[in-house]
């Protein structure tokens, strides 16, 4: 599944793109549906029908120490900070396997994805959702196991947030927040850059081979920072 999704189309409406987007996505929501989710009517959360292995999400060695649960299917983080920790977590699942989608961020890093081990014919890119991306992110629900969602400075109110946290959670698909905020988020992660490496030894040339990051969250059973 290869996919790079817009908006950029005057002629339709908001109800037309978000049609369009069900359209596009509704063969790798079947796929998923078969392969990895069984009964894809079953009112019971996916989450909670995965055998406990398959019930988190696959997550960069950098917050393997960090987060020693993982990320729980359905669950909703908000990321602040270094833009290379969504990256490098979308490297993670495709490479796993997995799929993901990028809502908002056209100029996401996919060289810096691919050099961190993604698969990016498992990826899909809608750079410009429209005026309203958590919908756009809701209706990709169906397919993915993971979507990046830049809001845009935008903050989410809990009531609009409790009903598509409660749609993740049954479609089993885990959703990262960046550019915004997202309230009754259960997990924050803040990245900040804390070194390079790079090709050379000789100081100020050479290509940057590695970004080191120190990474902070909150939330339940979650140690206080990690550097790697």
């Amino acid at each position: 599944m290869t996919a790079v999704l817009a908006s950029e189309q005057p002629q339709f409406d908001r109800a037309e793109q978000l049609k369009q987007l069900r359209r596009q996505m509704a063969a790798v929501s079947g796929k998923v549906g078969s392969s990895r989710r069984g009964h894809a009517h079953a009112p019971t959360p996916v989450a909670d029908l995965l055998p406990d292995s398959q019930a988190r999400l696959p997550v960069p060695q950098l917050l393997t120490e960090l987060l020693p649960d993982a990320l729980p299917r359905g669950s909703v983080a908000v990321l602040s900070g270094a833009r290379s920790l969504p990256v490098s977590m979308v490297a993670a699942v495709t490479a796993a396997g997995g799929n993901a989608a990028v809502v908002g961020q056209p100029d996401i890093g996919l060289l810096a994805a691919v050099e961190m081990g993604a698969d990016l014919s498992r990826l899909a890119v809608i750079p410009d959702p429209g005026a309203d991306p958590v919908e756009v992110a809701a209706v990709l629900m169906d397919g993915m196991d993971l979507i990046v969602l830049a809001l845009g400075g935008r903050s989410v109110p809990l009531t609009r947030a409790r009903a598509v946290v409660a749609r993740a959670h049954q479609k089993g698909c885990t959703l990262l927040v960046t550019d915004g905020d997202w309230q009754g988020a259960s997990i924050r992660l803040t990245a900040r850059v804390c070194g390079y490496e790079t090709t050379t030894q000789t100081p100020g040339f050479g290509r940057i081979s590695k970004v080191r990051l120190e990474v902070c969250a909150e939330g339940r059973a979650i140690r206080r920072a990690r550097t790697g």
